[in-house]
């Protein structure tokens, strides 16, 4: 894919009627990538996926403009999306689609169409059956997640015989899974620093993911509810683990939050927070490994530590190793998650799995603090969710079955998982939300 292909794509995305307006506020893409990129952001990429400087610099251009597209088309094609992902280089963006019309729409927009059989919410049902079996899964079943490009439930197993077993049993049948072999045993990543080291307690140390307003988002499995931090000061103010694993540290007085991710050495600016496509290179930061890259290899993943299963979570090729918990995920200068577990080493690789900080930002009623805006730590938020399980209905937001939220007032549970979209709010799809009270 050229600059000019890139440019022609994104120039047929924003001439698609009815999709130019859902580009001003959920799915515009990112803004040019800038010199300041060029630190140590590249020079990762360049190391981690052996390319040069620039074929990295391009490759983050070819993104931001992918995800720009799979925004607009995620909003055009409605409840018929079936997902989106990029080819090994990024150079093209594919977008299932489950009707012969949907497929000049992803055409015209620059993308490829592939037809598949069932959509991204039909999906994210079938996972859902395995997410309430969660705690009959098997020991040497250690996660499961949706594979949009082969359009099916991928169970994780040390024992193929007990990953199917688990499968059937949350109502799947075999053309809806396959069990993939693994020697994955995630564990939280519990003593580690991020982008800045804190600590809890009596001693133990995490990472600060991202600042906010008032605080900074974490990982939950680094504190409960009322546990204190030290450098910066603070107290937990929400946090959640098993089941999600995600939680925000509203910090004293005189500690200043900043867009800045540690980058060993160096910083990376925070501007935004525009998810990337499955496909797109993505890095994170840690205090054991310092700044290390890999793509998003999945969505919607669900693992399952000793503690219990977590729902929801990305799932990548970046290492990661005991001490980089609850860090900073970055593709170009958008926030992405903050760190949950994994498994492997960065000597001979490994998978990790992150908290997408959209839902975090989403349940505390957060701001996350982006470069150009008025970064402050000292100020309370201003709709803090104190129900972590009732919220208010937002887009762009990934929600399990069984979710609580409200809309205009009325109380609605989510009937099967996806990733809300404007024009699926809960009144309207009576397929994904049930009205309560």
């Amino acid at each position: 894919m050229t600059r000019r292909t890139v440019a022609a794509m994104a120039a047929a995305v924003l001439g698609a009627a009815g999709v130019a307006a859902a580009l001003t506020t959920t799915a515009t893409a990112g803004p040019p990538l800038r010199p300041d990129l060029d630190g140590g952001l590249v020079a990762a990429m360049a190391r981690d996926f052996r390319i040069t400087p620039d074929q990295a610099r391009d490759r983050i251009a070819r993104e931001t403009a992918a995800a720009g597209t799979e925004g607009a088309l995620k909003a055009r094609l409605g409840p018929g999306f079936a997902g989106a992902w990029l080819n090994a280089d990024a150079t093209e963006l594919v977008v299932g689609v489950t009707t012969d019309a949907q497929i000049q729409v992803v055409r015209d927009a620059g993308a490829t169409p592939k037809r598949v059989a069932r959509t991204l919410a039909q999906l994210d049902a079938l996972k859902a059956g395995l997410d309430r079996n969660a705690r009959n899964a098997p020991a040497t079943v250690p996660g499961w997640y949706v594979d949009t490009p082969t359009n099916e439930v991928v169970v994780l197993a040390r024992d193929v015989a007990a990953g199917r077993a688990f499968a059937e049993a949350g109502g799947l049948t075999d053309a809806e899974f396959r069990v993939e072999p693994t020697t994955e045993r995630p564990r939280p990543l519990i003593d580690v620093i991020g982008g800045n080291a804190y600590y809890i307690g009596s001693g133990s140390r995490c990472s600060v993911g991202f600042a906010v307003e008032g605080g900074f988002v974490t990982a939950g499995h680094c504190g409960r509810t009322g546990a204190t931090t030290t450098q910066p000061s603070g107290t937990f103010a929400g946090s959640s683990f098993p089941g999600n694993d995600y939680a925000w540290v509203r910090t004293a007085a005189g500690n200043t939050g900043r867009p800045l991710v540690n980058r060993y050495p160096g910083t990376v600016s925070v501007r935004g927070a525009t998810e990337a496509p499955v496909g797109a290179s993505i890095c994170r930061s840690g205090s054991t490994t310092g700044w290390r890259c890999g793509t998003v290899q999945q969505k919607n993943a669900s693992v399952t530590y000793p503690e219990g299963t977590i729902t929801g979570l990305t799932r990548t090729n970046a290492c990661a190793e005991p001490g980089d918990s609850g860090g900073s995920w970055l593709s170009g200068d958008q926030a992405q998650g903050v760190t949950s577990g994994g498994s492997g080493n960065c000597t001979s690789g490994g998978t990790t799995y992150f908290q997408p900080v959209g839902e975090i930002l989403q349940v505390y009623g957060l701001q996350l603090i982006v470069e150009g805006g008025s970064p402050t730590s000292t100020t309370t938020p201003t709709s803090t969710t104190t129900n972590p399980g009732q919220t208010t209905w937002q887009p762009g937001v990934a929600y399990a079955a069984g979710s609580l939220v409200t809309y205009d007032g009325v109380g609605y549970t989510c009937l099967q998982g996806h990733t809300s979209q404007p024009g699926w709010e809960p009144p309207v799809v009576p397929a994904l939300w049930e009205r309560v009270g």
